[in-house]
């Protein structure tokens, strides 16, 4: 190694992925966006921001609790990630007050709050709590027979102070509300009392309006909404499990009670109530967050879906077609000939749909084998694997039960796949099988030839309509035999044989990834050129840094399109100065993973399901596979590189002191990739068949 290659400070990763937050709230700053895109790239923040406190901030929180340093978690580094995301949240809420909610009242779309209802809505909105609400209310008042009840995570809740004495002559003070989930967040008034334009109102205004209403002969003298956030990792030792399936379904009950890690109160929560509600969940003061507003930004998406007006949102895309799939061909016939790309959104899912439909109505076909590990609830792929076991196909599935957020979909499809007599396994105990595979097994004439597809992404036909993704579609029989031995491996738990096409984790793609990065390194040491240009959602496995940088120091010249964290200080003098990171924030979330490298003129890409994260590496069954076809190589080359390189209009670059800028545009005009992808997918018609 270079002698200025040693170790130096990286970044740090919980910092990393708030920072990434900040970047997408930016969506919700432009005036260039429609404004009720604007407020849905607000509510995207506060989602992020809860999966962040249920997967990230209990470490910190230990640390500091136990006043226990552990590795890189202490009281100094919670204290450092709630002062950063205090202030993003302060800011979030701070745009939506000051920008967001007045630009939507000129356009005459009002929330209207208590105070500012006229006598006909107030009428209205008590017939509605009479009606809808109060029913379903349970107030609870709290004394040695009823102690602080469970709390939900990220469940709506009010804490109430009363005055005077309940019918037992005690003057029991505090009770809580809790707020039922399946009543909706925000309500549009009817035209008759609305008002000139639309308005709504919020749920949590509704019952703060008649809180009295709920403590007959008492006098409620302060209140707040709250909500606290849990963590919601699902752990347990594997080892000692005899069934997943059940271990899972049983932690799953559990989920929403685990270790509290944020506090959310409204803006005005008197001192008594807050300190109050923090006792109750044993949090220091830095995990109370004190809200201007809502206290559940997520569920405003609900506004944006009553709301019918296209005016205000993007414009409908409509994906094409996969330019290479030929309608009213088999789809076998042509992936016979050269293999398929496509790429998503811009292209549809459809076609992947409609490769897996045909194997199932097509008799010639045997054998159906697929891993499954986001697919959603309501799946039409995963209608059309049971319908495969109907048609007497031979049926495997390989479910991630542990997919995070998604382990109940995952368990319930399971088990209807496994009552109609499909193979069901669940890959290997302590994995995640992370890699997104299809293969069909087709009877040819004497032969079975295998058909197989590969992708960047989970097979989810919602998701795929939103995310940026790559799949392949191959019968190329030296990919296809090695995924059928992958495809076994998950199965029987055997061994996995060498391969020479994919890269497999946990087995060798940490160990190929650092090679290939230290190929392209010496090359460029030896003056033939070196070149890698790599996107993906994450980077912060250290390894993998440690080498981009020796190869940057080597001469290699390095470019990293990283949606989210990254941990690689770029541009540091005497350390990265050949390394460039850039991250894209755009209309579609960012997901697919490219990996390009050039040692003088020979040059390699590989696709891959997995980021360059330690997990992914070590702790995770992924694939990454080569693109040989010149043709789709270049088009990768163009679409998802090039293009993402010269992005000026939604693209940050990373600095050495880990902030990002925004992208100045270099004409007048700023060009965005995701609209460039967009017109030439849209405007380019689908070649006819000739």
């Amino acid at each position: 190694m270079p002698e200025s290659a040693q170790p130096f400070p990286l970044l740090d990763r919980d910092h990393s992925i708030l920072a990434f937050n900040d970047r997408v709230l930016d969506w919700a700053r432009r005036s260039d966006v429609p404004l009720l895109e604007r407020l849905r790239f607000l509510c995207i923040v506060s989602s992020n921001l809860d999966e962040f406190f249920e997967v990230r901030v209990a470490p910190h929180l230990i640390a500091l609790q136990l006043r226990d340093p552990r590795g890189t978690y202490s009281s100094n580094s919670f204290e450092a990630l709630a002062e950063r995301a205090h202030d993003l949240v302060e800011r979030q809420y701070k745009l939506y007050n000051d920008q967001l909610i007045p630009a939507l009242a000129r356009l005459g779309i009002r929330i209207v709050s208590h105070g500012d209802r006229n006598s006909e809505q107030r009428r209205w909105v008590h017939d509605y709590f009479e009606r809808e609400v109060r029913p379903l209310l349970v107030p609870v008042g709290l004394d040695p027979a009823h102690p602080f009840p469970q709390v939900a995570n990220k469940s709506l809740n009010f804490i109430v102070r009363l005055r005077g004495q309940d019918a037992f002559g005690r003057e029991n003070e505090v009770a809580i509300v809790k707020v039922p989930r399946v009543l909706p967040r925000v309500i549009r008034m009817p035209a008759r009392v609305a008002g000139k334009g639309v308005s709504f109102v919020s749920l949590s205004s509704v019952i703060r309006a008649h809180l009295h209403d709920l403590f007959a002969g008492r006098e409620v003298t302060e209140f707040s909404q709250f909500r606290v956030t849990r963590h919601s990792d699902l752990a347990f030792d594997e080892e000692d499990v005899r069934d997943l399936r059940a271990a899972l379904r049983q932690g799953l009950e559990h989920r929403n009670y685990g270790q509290a890690v944020r506090l959310e109160v409204s803006a005005g929560c008197s001192k008594f109530l807050s300190d109050f509600l923090l006792s109750q969940f044993s949090l220091p003061v830095g995990a109370l967050y004190r809200v201007h507003g809502p206290v559940n930004l997520v569920r405003l998406t609900q506004l944006i879906d009553l709301m019918n007006e296209p005016s205000l949102l993007f414009p409908a895309w409509k994906a094409a077609l996969p330019r290479q799939l030929q309608q009213g061909t088999s789809i076998f016939e042509q992936v016979a000939q050269r293999d398929v790309l496509i790429h998503q959104p811009f292209e549809s899912f459809d076609g992947v749909l409609g490769f897996l439909r045909e194997a199932v109505n097509d008799p010639q076909v045997l054998a159906i084998k697929q891993t499954i590990y986001r697919t959603g609830s309501d799946s039409e792929l995963m209608e059309l694997l049971r319908e495969g076991v109907r048609r007497g196909k031979e049926v495997t599935a390989v479910v991630e039960l542990k997919a995070r957020f998604d382990e109940e979909a995952n368990i319930n499809w399971a088990e209807a796949l496994e009552s109609i007599g499909a193979q069901v396994v669940y890959g290997v105990v302590g994995l995640k099988t992370h890699a997104k595979m299809l293969l069909v097994t087709r009877r040819e004439g004497r032969v079975l030839r295998r058909y197989g597809h590969l992708s960047t992404g989970n097979y989810n036909p919602r998701t795929a309509r939103l995310y940026t993704d790559l799949s392949c579609l191959t019968a190329n029989p030296d990919l296809t035999a090695e995924m059928d031995l992958v495809f076994s491996h998950l199965a029987s738990q055997n061994r996995l044989p060498r391969l020479k096409h994919l890269w497999v984790a946990p087995f060798h793609l940490h160990a190929k990834t650092l090679e290939a990065i230290r190929q392209v390194g010496l090359a460029a040491e030896r003056g033939e050129g070196g070149r890698i240009v790599a996107k993906m959602n994450a980077l912060t496995d250290e390894p993998l840094i440690r080498a981009l940088i020796e190869a940057g120091q080597r001469g290699a010249r390095i470019d990293l399109i990283i949606r989210g964290a990254c941990m690689l200080p770029a541009g540091v003098p005497g350390q990265t100065d050949n390394i460039r990171v850039r991250s894209i924030i755009g209309r579609f979330l960012e997901h697919s993973r490219v990996f390009y490298y050039r040692m003088g003129d020979q040059e390699q890409l590989y696709l891959s399901s997995a980021d360059w994260m330690n997990r992914n590496m070590l702790r995770r069954v992924e694939v990454s596979w080569p693109v040989n076809d010149p043709e789709l190589r270049q088009r990768i080359i163009d679409e998802c590189l090039v293009g993402y390189l010269c992005d000026d209009r939604d693209a940050w670059t990373l600095g050495a002191d880990g902030v990002y800028q925004r992208v100045e545009p270099a004409g007048e005009v700023a060009h965005g990739v995701q609209q460039a992808l967009m017109d030439r997918y849209g405007s380019d018609p689908k070649p006819k068949k000739t």
